[in-house]
């Protein structure tokens, strides 16, 4: 007998669910990729970072099969990626889960689910109810709690990813990539995100986990690889990669913390009960949208940055919205610049002097066939060319100065806004919204999926223009946007529940945003359509355990 004792089979290196090296991507004279690599094993959750045209988007399009490498290799489990253009071989490999969901809407769950497979056989009828019986099997697996008659439209954006993941598991893939996939989900939905997909990598369903929320990077993936300026800066164990570390690895700057904008007070102490003054720019008494919040009442002065935050369901969002006039109201009062205004109305609202940055610059905030310089000046076409016309050459003047204004990195102004990265278009909605010289900037979410540069400039750009005597309504859940504020107003299941002046903790601002700061009333009303009162306790301790060193982006 041998001393030497047999190699543990559990300890054998695993051969990886896909394996890219010496990957090189051109477009024209510009290089997306130099030399890339990474590579992820079977049932990890493997975290790929980096700021906006690093090189991320295209390593998933060559990674799906969308584009071809110019060199370097590409394996799945060990073998050759399939031939380009072989969309089955493919989807046996890999899905992708992107951040605007690829599911029908007007399609039932099972529709979708077997999409150009109806049938067993082709040319036979399609079954329907095998078909939804199919369907309930496939999500029975996977432990998706949806039914599979329902419209996908009458799905939460959380149980559309599950449709998803649970889509691209059935034709056979292991390795699934999630691109920006708590980008719409509040905490309580990313919990659940997070719990299936550990449910499913212990399956041995592997994840590529691309996200600009660096803390989630820490509660979820167990590795990290990260890009800069088209190549492979570093993998590492998250485990042994500190936060200031990882944000050196990403920006090549040595930093002590992500550098975000301060808040000053600049609030005047002339002010009655409610908080109105002479310097109000903004003016919300009572106001009321039926099913998404009541009798709102708030105020914005000159030289401030007021956060509105709140949860997905929480109504701030709403809000944002009315006062930019996408919304009418019939209950409360509405005033900017001391005028009041008729909700509802986009035009008065302009009028009045409020700019407005939308929550999804996809779908609301571009016009993705057109230039930058159309993009950043539809809200000034008045001031482009005599009695209606509108002259390139001003469209040009005005648009180049909006690009140095917001540092736009483009080739030039007459550059598609579809080219740039996901940065960048954000800029160019801001560079609209600001076009005006609007009293009042109204931002939903605005450092949504980009990149920690350009969060830092955008906050400190939302700064400048309260600082030149204007204000600004910051609407969203991240803390690092509302840390930029100088008071924070919290709500909670339609109602404000809390303000906050600069200082605050997250463990303060988490807690009223998931209502254990709320009013006995709301808390008893969270209670009742949770039926479980330990819920919301425990859900909030989870969401400031996982808030606790700051949620750096």
């Amino acid at each position: 007998m041998s001393d030497q004792a047999e190699p543990d089979e559990a300890a054998q290196p695993q051969v990886p669910v896909v394996e890219a090296s010496g990957i090189t991507k051109s477009f024209g004279a510009t290089v997306a990729l130099r030399d890339a690599r990474i590579s992820v094993a079977p049932g990890e959750s493997h975290a790929l970072v980096g700021r906006n045209g690093a090189g991320k988007s295209t390593l998933v399009s060559l990674l799906t099969g969308m584009q071809q490498p110019d060199t370097g290799t590409l394996t799945f489990s060990g073998e050759p990626a399939p031939a380009f253009g072989n969309t089955e071989a493919w989807r046996s490999k890999v899905a992708c889960v992107y951040q605007r969901s690829t599911v029908i809407a007007e399609l039932t769950v099972a529709e979708n689910l077997f999409l150009n497979r109806q049938s067993e056989r082709s040319l036979r009828p399609i079954r329907w109810k095998a078909l939804r019986s199919r369907a309930a099997a496939l999500l029975a697996e996977y432990s998706v709690d949806v039914d599979p008659s329902v419209r996908i439209a009458d799905l939460t954006v959380e149980q559309r990813q599950f449709v998803e993941i649970a889509r691209a598991l059935s034709f056979g893939a292991r390795f699934i990539i999630l691109d920006e996939p708590t980008a719409k989900l509040d905490a309580r939905g990313i919990e659940r995100l997070f719990a299936k997909l550990r449910h499913l990598q212990a399956q041995g369903v592997a994840f590529l986990f691309i996200s600009h929320h660096l803390q989630e990077v820490y509660d979820l993936c167990t590795r990290v690889t990260v890009y800069r300026d088209a190549r492979h800066i570093l993998t590492a164990s998250v485990a042994d990669l500190g936060h200031d570390a990882l944000v050196e690895a990403m920006t090549g700057e040595s930093v002590g913390g992500p550098v975000l904008a301060k808040a000053t007070s600049a609030a005047p102490e002339s002010t009655d009960v409610s908080g109105r003054s002479p310097e109000s720019v903004l003016e919300l008494d009572g106001l009321t949208l039926p099913g998404r919040y009541e009798e709102v009442t708030l105020a914005v002065r000159r030289g401030e940055v007021v956060g509105l935050a709140g949860a997905t369901a929480s109504g701030n969002v709403q809000v944002g919205e009315t006062v930019a006039g996408l919304h009418r109201t019939r209950i409360g009062r509405l005033a900017v610049t001391g005028r009041e205004l008729r909700t509802g109305d986009i035009p008065a609202a302009l009028t009045a002097g409020v700019g407005f940055v939308p929550e999804d610059r996809h779908l609301q905030g571009l016009v993705v066939g057109r230039s930058v310089a159309e993009n950043a000046t539809l809200t000034v076409t008045d001031q482009l060319g005599p009695y209606g016309t509108v002259l390139p050459s001003r469209t040009r003047v005005f648009a180049q100065r909006m690009i140095d204004d917001l540092d736009i990195k483009t080739p030039d102004a007459a550059t598609p806004v579809g080219a740039l990265s996901g940065g960048n278009q954000q800029k160019v909605v801001v560079a609209r919204a600001l076009a005006t010289e609007p009293q009042l900037l109204v931002a939903i979410r605005p450092t949504n999926g980009v990149d920690i540069k350009s969060k830092e400039f955008l906050l400190g750009r939302f700064r400048q223009h309260a600082e030149s005597g204007r204000a600004a309504l910051i609407v969203s859940d991240e803390l690092d946007d509302l840390r930029s504020c100088d008071r924070v107003v919290a709500m909670f299941h339609g109602r404000v529940v809390g303000e906050f002046a600069a200082g605050w903790t997250d463990e303060q601002l988490v807690a009223a945003m998931e209502g254990m700061g709320a009013t006995h009333e709301d808390t008893t009303e969270q209670t009742h359509e949770t039926n479980d009162p330990h819920d919301t306790y425990s859900h909030t301790h989870d969401a400031k355990e996982r808030s606790r060193d700051g949620g750096h982006d």
